[in-house]
This record gives structure tokens, sequence and C-alpha cells, in this order.
């Protein structure tokens, strides 16, 4: 059974994995899908021992998975319910800025519109 503390721990460790901008755009390229952490460093202009460094805190936080490839290994966002979760996150922080265009055109929240966001 989870406890407030243990529930305190998951949501530091998970402030901890999104506070700096490097892990951000990692786990936003990997809400896209998988990747290696040479292409990840590529597309990301970063080097390869920065995203491995990132990797093993996202890893060390339970955010990501590593999954062995031969030679390589694979990074992956841990739990597809987690992607679904961050996903939404972003999604609802984006909804709750004044200043963005609401994207949802399904969306009933008093306030909201659509016709200026489009």
């Amino acid at each position: 059974m989870l406890t407030i503390a243990s529930r305190l721990d998951v949501m530091n460790r998970l402030g901890r994995a999104m506070a700096d901008p490097t892990r951000s755009r990692i786990l936003m390229s990997l809400l896209e899908g998988p990747n290696y952490p040479a292409v990840l460093a590529c597309e990301l202009d970063l080097t390869r021992s920065n995203v491995s460094n990132h990797l093993t805190c996202l890893r060390d936080c339970g955010i990501v998975v590593g999954v062995p490839e031969g030679r390589q290994t694979r990074y992956e966002i841990s739990d597809h319910r987690l992607a679904t979760a961050l996903t939404l996150l972003l999604d609802v922080t984006l909804a709750v800025d004044e200043g963005a265009p609401c994207l949802d055109d399904a969306c009933t929240s008093p306030g909201c519109d659509q016709e200026s966001a489009r």
C-alpha cells in the first residue's frame, strides 16, 4: 500500500526527472517512441556521454527502461500508462495557459473560445 511518504517519494523522483531541460528534451523525444543514446545525442545536439548520464538518471527515477539489443541499448518510457500520463500532463498544462489556444475541438470548459483558437 502506498503511503503519503512513498507517494511523496514518487512525486519527487518525477519532479527531479523533469526539472532538467536536457532530461525533459530526452523525455519528449522518447514520448514519440523508443530510441538509442547515439541517435538521441545526434537529434538533440548533445554528447553521447551527456545523454547517457541523463538516461541513467531517468532510469534510476523509474521513468525509462533500457532494453538490450545486441551491443546497443534501446531506451523507452517504462510503462505505456506513464507515457499517456506525461502526454496528458503536457496537454493539460498547455490548456490552462491563458495565452495558448485550445487544441481540443470537443472542449466544453467555461471560457474556452474555440473559434479564436483556430
